[in-house]
């Protein structure tokens, strides 16, 4: 409790992860999950009802109280969907007006991990291990001391097939500096930007994949936004389901800055922000994590 910051805690009733009391000011027990479709305009969206509401609550309570408050952590289980999870601070204004999602911290058990990200699943059921790790911003790999160092590569390859962006933190007993979890702003524009160059190592060149992965695309040359966008959103609404995340910094016709961009499933956004660096060519780069996804598909689209 030294960070001197106040933090809400929005947790599901059967999460087994307890986080420390000396952080938390105030509590919200998760009831059933709720997934409620939302249509906002064109954008049909899953989100999570019980959060909206548990949100609501903690944002009128501390308003009411007239107490400040730095965040709110949320602790979903082993078993939940980060995805509408997620799309809840872009699908509901009150929200988006008052919170913005600072990033996904997914935390991987080095000694089961493989099995775990390797299960397969019955046709048409979800690997929530594999998903946890796709959306992740920041992977906390813990439990490393019970681990050789040549099995602890090998979680870490497998990760990295599946997330090539995440920065992987290697843990003991979930030890974390708080700097390196939040206020990472996983979700700003600007990030993008610094994690550049690390989405388009490609550590495997897969043509299909019927897995969940990270495909990454790199051109040169300039693209015409009104067909970019074209593009993408026919993408979206025939794959969105199964892109995850969306990462890119492009260059655009008639325009000096960097278009800069980034979606989670169907919810998609960009802006200009800030001018090529002097001597920099222009050049785009993109980066899908999402299931079946299909790199000659992807890069003749594009």
């Amino acid at each position: 409790g030294t960070h001197g910051q106040r933090f809400a805690v929005i947790e599901n009733e059967f999460g087994e992860i307890g986080i420390d009391d000396a952080l938390i000011s105030s509590r919200e027990e998760l009831g059933a999950e709720q997934i409620v479709e939302m249509n906002n305009g064109c954008i049909c969206c899953t989100v999570r009802g019980d959060l909206i509401k548990g949100l609501r609550s903690i944002l009128q309570r501390t308003a009411t109280e007239g107490k400040r408050l730095d965040g709110v952590i949320i602790e979903s289980t082993g078993l939940a969907d980060p995805a509408p999870v997620a799309q809840t601070f872009f699908a509901d204004d009150y929200i988006q007006a008052r919170m913005v999602l600072d990033g996904i911290i997914t935390v991987v058990d080095a000694k089961h991990a493989l099995q775990h990200l390797r299960e397969v699943k019955p046709e048409g059921v979800e690997n929530e291990a594999v998903e946890q790790v796709a959306f992740a911003d920041r992977i906390l790999l813990n439990k490393v001391d019970l681990v050789a160092s040549e099995a602890l590569a090998e979680v870490e390859a497998e990760i990295r097939k599946i997330n090539r962006i995440a920065p992987i933190i290697r843990t003991q007993h979930s030890k974390v500096d708080l700097k390196q979890i939040l206020g990472i702003r996983g979700f700003s524009l600007d990030r993008v930007l610094e994690a550049d160059g690390e989405f388009l190592r490609d550590e495997q060149d897969h043509q299909h994949d019927s897995s969940v992965s990270s495909v990454g695309i790199e051109c040169g040359g300039e693209c015409d936004l009104e067909r970019l966008n074209a593009w993408i959103a026919s993408l979206l609404k025939e794959k969105g389901v199964d892109i995850f995340r969306t990462k890119g910094v492009l260059a655009v016709k008639g325009c000096s800055s960097r278009f800069v961009f980034q979606g989670i499933h169907m919810i998609f956004g960009g802006q200009p922000q800030g001018e090529w660096p002097e001597g920099e060519p222009r050049r785009n780069r993109l980066v899908f994590i999402g299931r079946n996804l299909d790199r000659a598909e992807l890069e003749g689209g594009f």
